[in-house]
């Protein structure tokens, strides 16, 4: 089988990458901290306190979540805009029943020795310098999927969690849903056969983010620190809430925001690390606005036992089997398809199925259950790295516009260099 992520300190080329991040990192933290320890203990009488870092929308649902549990404060929120801070403080402060305090500057939020772990829910590109930071200064951490915005920068988290011996959980919530676990338990005894061939699927009708010109950045938001990593440019009001992730600069489009969640399931039902060949088709075939990622894109990800595949649409309705998103198991059985609203077996004399379970609320518990046990989380850093990456390659070979062959024991594209380059910087000039 393919292997997943892992620190493989023989990759020349990706430890050139490290350095140069490293120095970054160190220049937005002005000046590099030292590892710190864990406040947590492992009482289970003892509340745990969590600061949310990017509370707009996602970030905001996951303060939530965590302010409702009766044993986790939200002491802190953070944000670069004063608006989204001061909705999602209104917020909290009506789930938990007290006021968080705000700040502006992440680093602020790393510098506290009353948190126990961070959650970083900012862009993409924000996701590797925040978890590294924040895992030096003694903080667990979720982190959001993708959990990064390069293959180069999945390599060095994987590294900072090895290096700190910090947990870190990644926003793959599927992995604590039951009837998640159910399907894959049924797939892993056979139920379905051997499975030769997965898919997975988002078909929606999206919206145009339209074609804007620069301007003067809303009223307190302090757009340089947004901007971060990847370099200074003017406010442009696609490139910010919402839209950000259309910019390969930013985001990983549609593969990296729908793919990352139902990739990872397939991976999961097949065993499956990385792929050994990729080869992708697609384009800007419907909207006709500034983004940069495909509308419409199929990916193939060749193993040498299975194939899996990956289909977006973002002007359209009828998914795949029936639904808007998902993963289908074609086996030699039946076929099993499944959602977020449930799984069923088709082609079987017996058709086992269920309904759709709580994702997010068993999320949350796994991830306060391994800050106090110190095990590993279910869907820990080397599960979101693999299935990130899994997402990058994809955009690999679609930017270059040629299939790429991929090395899973070294963990690179061997001779390749303008794969390699894509992969460590992901950087589009045409930004």
């Amino acid at each position: 089988m393919s292997s997943t992520i892992s620190p493989t300190p023989g990759d020349l080329s990706r430890r050139d990458f490290l350095g140069r991040s490293a120095k970054n990192a160190a220049g937005v933290a002005a000046g590099m901290v030292v590892l710190a320890p864990s406040r947590v203990s492992s009482s289970p009488n003892e509340r745990v306190a969590v600061g949310v870092i990017g509370v707009h929308r996602r970030g905001r649902e996951l303060a939530g979540a965590l302010a409702s549990r009766s044993d986790v404060d939200v002491p802190l929120l953070c944000d670069v805009d004063p608006v989204v801070l001061g909705r999602a403080g209104d917020t909290i402060s009506e789930v938990q029943g007290f006021a968080p305090e705000h700040v502006v500057d992440f680093r602020r939020m790393l510098d506290r020795v009353d948190l126990d772990a961070v959650v970083v829910a900012t862009p993409d590109h924000w996701h590797a310098t925040m978890v590294e930071l924040a895992c030096q200064a003694g903080k667990d951490v979720y982190v959001e999927s993708p959990v990064s915005r390069t293959i180069g920068e999945a390599h060095r988290m994987v590294e900072t969690a090895a290096t700190t011996g910090r947990v870190i959980q990644c926003g793959l919530q599927q992995r604590s849903g039951r009837h998640f676990q159910e399907a894959i338990a049924l797939l892993h005894a056979g139920g379905i056969g051997r499975v030769r061939l997965a898919r997975a699927w988002t078909v929606h009708r999206g919206k145009s983010i339209g074609v804007r010109p620069e301007k003067t950045a809303p009223a307190g938001v302090d757009y340089a620190s947004w901007l971060g990593p990847a370099g200074a440019r003017p406010f442009h009001p696609a490139r910010f809430h919402d839209h950000w992730r259309w910019f390969w600069d930013f985001g990983g489009g549609a593969l990296g925001r729908f793919g990352v969640h139902t990739l990872d399931v397939a991976r999961w039902g097949l065993g499956l690390g990385l792929p050994t060949r990729v080869s992708a088709s697609g384009g800007i075939y419907h909207f006709g606005d500034e983004r940069q990622t495909p509308d419409t894109l199929c990916v193939q990800y060749d193993y040498p036992e299975a194939t899996l595949m990956w289909e977006h649409r973002l002007w359209s309705t009828r998914g795949p089997e029936g639904r808007s998103a998902g993963t289908a198991f074609y086996g030699e059985l039946g076929t099993l398809v499944i959602d977020r609203g449930g799984f069923k077996v088709y082609d079987r004399l017996e058709s086992p199925g269920r309904d759709g379970s709580r994702l997010d609320a068993e999320h949350i518990a796994e991830f306060i259950d391994c800050l106090r046990s110190r095990r590993t989380p279910n869907a820990d850093i080397t599960t979101g790295a693999t299935s990130s990456t899994l997402c990058h390659l994809g955009n690999v070979a679609y930017r270059l516009k040629r299939e790429v062959d991929w090395d899973p024991r070294t963990g690179d594209f061997g001779a390749d260099t303008e794969a390699t380059a894509l992969a460590e910087t992901g950087h589009d000039a045409s930004v």
